[in-house]
């Protein structure tokens, strides 16, 4: 095991062992404990109580966070000519269709988020090799299979997040970066930790939300209290 730097050390030293903390509290002390030099991204660990192999008990969703997830997303607009203007003024960093389609072919995948249209989810089917292992394939689900391509971007550039529960029954996700007050970090969390509990699969038995941890992208994660999500 490697050894812990000064700055870790007094990182650990915040968090008192055993202990379970309220969510605001948990939104302060993330921001005492990230030491890194760049901007940390801010991360909310989710343990459900389902067995995601289970069809009926897998958790997928999208939430829009209130304060944006800090980041800068590059948007894709795969769109017919007729949707492109919308596509631009929404803030999509790239916006066509063929030559793209040929880009990533050739092993192109510079962007975060790829938003289309149903009449050309064919023509995208061939890029599942590419696309599915970088979880850049477009889903009705996130909304990003859409006839409403201007407004699809602007949700994702506004910071609209997709999320869905690993095999292991974690859900993992940014919700903001360091820099961001203890209120906004807080406000997200809530929102995306609120999301989750709406989205409960009926076939769930038993407690649903096991554990969260909220952590930044160097720090040690602080336990939260579920019931205190709704705290202000």
């Amino acid at each position: 095991m490697s050894k812990l730097t000064k700055n870790q050390k007094l990182a650990l030293s915040k968090i008192e062992a055993g202990k379970t903390y309220t969510l605001k509290e948990a939104s302060e002390l993330v921001k005492e404990i990230t030491t890194t030099k760049f901007d940390a991204s801010v991360d909310v660990d989710v343990r459900l109580g389902v067995d995601p192999r289970k069809a009926n008990q897998m958790v997928r969703g999208v939430v829009s966070l209130p304060h944006g997830t800090g980041k800068q997303i590059r948007v894709l607009a795969l769109c017919t000519p007729d949707q492109e203007a919308a596509a631009k003024e929404a803030g999509a960093d790239y916006v066509g269709l063929d030559e793209y389609i040929e880009k990533i072919k050739g092993g192109w995948t510079d962007i975060d988020v790829i938003i289309t249209q149903p009449a050309i989810m064919g023509k995208i089917g061939a890029l599942g090799r590419v696309l599915g292992p970088r979880g850049l394939m477009p889903n009705p689900k996130s909304g990003t299979v859409t006839n409403e391509i201007g407004k699809a971007v602007s949700e994702v550039k506004q910071g609209k997040i997709d999320f869905k529960v690993d095999k292991t029954g974690i859900v993992h996700t940014s919700i903001g970066k360091v820099s961001f007050s203890a209120d906004k970090i807080q406000d997200n969390a809530k929102e995306f930790i609120n999301t989750l509990v709406k989205l409960k699969p009926s076939a769930a038995k038993g407690t649903y939300i096991k554990s969260i941890f909220l952590s930044s992208t160097m720090s040690p994660g602080i336990k939260i209290d579920p019931k205190s999500v709704d705290e202000h």
